[in-house]
């Protein structure tokens, strides 16, 4: 029995007691149906070797190779992850297409006794849901846009929101990136697609008649393009500008980014990568901060040199101004929490 896939919501509302994605380790690393577990029914060398069979030698041969593959992996992963299941476990199973990958474990799971269905399309089927719901519609959500000088704890405040109880959306958590110079948090960015699957998911759940708080960016965050929809959304959006003195923003920019000042040799290749944009005496000044372990003094060089004067070009080209100014003489959690605060009151 097949599956089909109508939206994320629908998927969520149809129970499955376990969502399986069969492609191998690396396309499911790349992006996958979210709640997904992967367990591959071929490795990415398996899956290479039987696809060069197929167009080199012989499908037949191919298939022949495939199935055995296919059923020994299936063995493993019945043994290892599926032994604590019941005869009432309900389980959807896709794989690249809905075709031999998913079908095959499937109707193993189903001869076992369990009530297994494939996904009609496989994770082709997300992915065109994906990009008609990113691309090809208009968002329906209603966005504010946090702005502001960078270390005015944009991020910060938006969680603090968040757990106002406000609907937010953290771009930059989802990127994975500080969507700065001094650029990712913790190990790489997802993938492209990856990180449209999870902005679609966190979007699935914000109720599209309330407005929601989001970080002002630009059209990239490190190496991820936000998708047209949320794009023209946010670009005409109305935005409130939140404002800090620069040694405030200083010092909470050195603690935040504490993991990054300590890392020197990663921190002075980040630098070194702006000396056409600033010039080579201004990086060196930089590089003496870090030198003599100065975190906040090389913030606030950051912050006087190259961060400032870049958020006022773009200010610049900025069709409204804001609908609301709040400033923070400080960055402490009493500022943040009352400025949350106000923030939630402009989304209700």
């Amino acid at each position: 029995m097949a599956y089909t896939l109508t939206d994320l919501s629908a998927l969520r509302a149809a129970a499955f007691d376990t969502v399986i994605d069969v492609r191998s380790s690396a396309e499911y690393a790349e992006d996958h149906v979210p709640g997904a577990v992967n367990m591959p029914v071929l490795s990415n060398e398996e899956r290479a070797t039987v696809g060069t069979i197929y167009t080199q030698d012989s499908p037949f041969k191919a298939r022949k190779i495939g199935a055995a593959l296919v059923a020994r992996n299936a063995a493993t992963a019945i043994e290892a992850h599926l032994m604590d299941k019941d005869g009432g476990w309900r389980p959807l199973v896709y794989c690249w297409r809905g075709g031999q990958r998913s079908g095959s474990f499937a109707s193993i799971l189903q001869q076992i006794g369990w009530r297994a269905e494939v996904l009609d399309g496989g994770y082709q089927s997300w992915r065109r849901h994906v990009v008609a719901k990113l691309y090809d519609a208009t968002l329906p959500h209603r966005i504010l846009r946090l702005d502001g000088f960078t270390g005015t704890a944009k991020t910060e405040l938006i969680h603090r929101v968040g757990a106002l109880g406000g609907q937010v959306l953290d771009l930059e958590g989802l990127a994975n990136h500080r969507g700065s110079v001094l650029g990712d948090i913790d190990g790489a960015q997802p993938s492209q697609k990856g990180f449209e699957t999870a902005l679609l998911s966190a979007l699935s759940t914000l109720d599209p008649a309330k407005p929601v708080l989001v970080e002002a960016e630009s059209a990239r965050i490190g190496d991820i393009r936000l998708p047209p929809a949320l794009w023209a959304g946010m670009k005409d959006s109305p935005r409130i500008e939140v404002t800090a003195p620069p040694a405030a923003r200083a010092r909470f920019l050195a603690a935040a980014y504490a993991d990054l000042m300590a890392d020197a040799p990663a921190l002075t290749a980040r630098l070194n990568n702006l000396r056409a944009h600033v010039g080579h005496a201004i990086v060196e000044r930089w590089l003496a901060h870090l030198a003599a372990d100065e975190a906040e003094a090389l913030a606030l060089a950051l912050i006087t040199d190259h961060y400032d004067p870049a958020y006022g070009r773009l200010t610049r080209t900025k069709a409204a101004d804001p609908i609301a100014r709040l400033h923070m003489d400080n960055l402490g959690d009493r500022a943040l929490d009352a400025t949350a605060r106000t923030l939630l009151d402009h989304l209700h």
